[in-house]
C-alpha cells in the first residue's frame, strides 16, 4: 500500500499512539499517523494489535514503553530512547493527557524547549515578571547518543510543581532524544541536595504535517499528591501553551536558522533545527535551502 508520507526519516521511527490508561479493553480505537488511518486494540488478557485501518491484514510493529503504545509505518529501530527514572520505585509516572494541536510537531518541540515564554504564558506558575531573563546555558548535540541536551538552565518559578510550597530558582535539563519527543528534567522539591530531578515528557504523534497529538506525562518524586492532582496541574500548563502554539506562523518548522530572528535564549531551538537538517527530515518542516 502506498503511504501518504514518503519521508523515510520520520517513517522509520517509533511513534506514540496512546497511553495504556486511555485504551479501553476490547474496544477498537482509531487514530491517524502521518496522514495514515491506523487502528489498535487491547484484549482482556493484555494482548495488543495495531494495523492499517484500510487493510486489517496489514499488521504494524508495536512496542510498549513508558506506559504508552508505540508503532511504526516503516522499519523501526530496535530500541527506543531510555528514561531511567521510570524504574525508580519512589516516583509516580502520570500520563497527564493527550492534546490535539493544529501545528507541526517541530513547532511543539521548540515551544517545549523555550524558557523565555514562562513569565508571559505561565504567569504565576512557571514564571512571573520581573524575572524574565533567560540566563546563559549550554547545548550539546551528541552523535554517540543521537540526542540534544541543554544543561545549566536555571529559571525562577513561583510554583515549579504541585509539590512546591514557595517560589524558587529551578534547575532544568532539556533533552531531545527523538525527532518528535522531548523531556524536561527539573529540580524536585525536597531533593535538590541529592541532585534528583522530576521528569516531564512530551511524546508527539504527527497526524499530518501541520497537525499533531501531544501525549504528555510526568515522572515525579511525589507520593503525597494524587495522580489526578498531578495530572490536572500539567493539563493547566499545556492548556496555556495550546493557543500560543496554534498561532505560530508558519505552522511548519523552518529549518533555516535565518528564517526567523534568533536570540540567545533560542540556542536549543537552533540546535534542534540543525539536528533535523542533518538527518534530512522533510516532513512537517520547511527545509533549509
Amino acid at each position: 500500500m502506498k503511504l501518504a508520507c514518503d519521508d523515510p526519516v520520520i517513517l522509520n521511527q517509533w511513534h506514540p499512539l496512546s497511553s495504556f490508561d486511555e485504551i479501553a479493553v476490547g474496544a477498537t480505537h482509531h487514530t491517524v499517523l502521518l496522514e495514515q488511518p491506523v487502528s489498535y486494540q487491547m484484549t482482556s488478557v493484555g494482548d495488543v494489535s495495531v494495523w492499517l485501518r484500510d487493510d486489517i491484514s496489514c499488521a504494524l510493529p508495536l512496542k510498549r514503553a513508558y506506559g504508552f503504545l508505540w508503532t511504526c509505518l516503516g522499519t523501526p529501530p530496535d530500541d527506543i530512547f531510555p528514561i531511567f527514572e521510570l524504574d525508580e520505585p519512589d516516583r509516580q509516572n502520570v500520563a497527564t493527557g493527550v492534546f490535539g494541536v493544529n501545528v507541526s510537531f517541530g513547532r511543539a518541540i521548540e515551544n517545549f524547549l523555550d524558557m523565555g515564554h514562562f513569565p508571559f504564558v505561565h504567569a504565576g506558575i512557571l514564571g512571573e515578571e520581573p524575572h524574565t531573563e533567560v540566563k546563559e546555558y549550554d547545548v550539546e548535540v551528541s552523535e554517540s547518543r543521537d540526542e540534544i541536551m541543554a544543561t545549566r538552565c536555571r529559571f525562577y518559578q513561583p510554583q515549579a510543581s504541585l509539590a512546591s510550597e514557595a517560589g524558587a530558582d529551578v534547575d532544568y535539563v532539556f533533552r531531545v532524544p527523538h525527532i518528535n519527543c522531548a523531556l524536561l528534567y527539573k529540580s524536585s522539591p525536597g531533593y535538590e541536595a541529592e541532585g534528583r530531578m522530576d521528569v516531564i515528557y512530551m511524546f508527539l504523534q504527527p497526524m499530518g504535517p501541520e497537525w499533531t497529538r501531544a501525549h504528555t506525562g510526568m515522572c515525579v518524586i511525589d507520593m503525597d499528591n494524587s495522580y489526578q492532582g498531578i495530572r490536572y496541574f500539567q493539563q493547566v500548563i499545556f492548556g496555556q501553551d495550546k493557543s500560543i502554539l496554534e498561532n505560530q506562523r508558519p505552522k511548519r518548522l523552518p529549518l533555516d536558522t535565518r528564517a526567523e530572528t534568533p536570540i540567545r535564549a533560542d540556542k536549543s531551538a537552533i540546535a534542534y533545527r540543525r539536528w533535523l537538517t542533518t538527518k534530512g527530515l522533510t516532513y512537517g518542516v520547511i527545509p533549509a535551502l
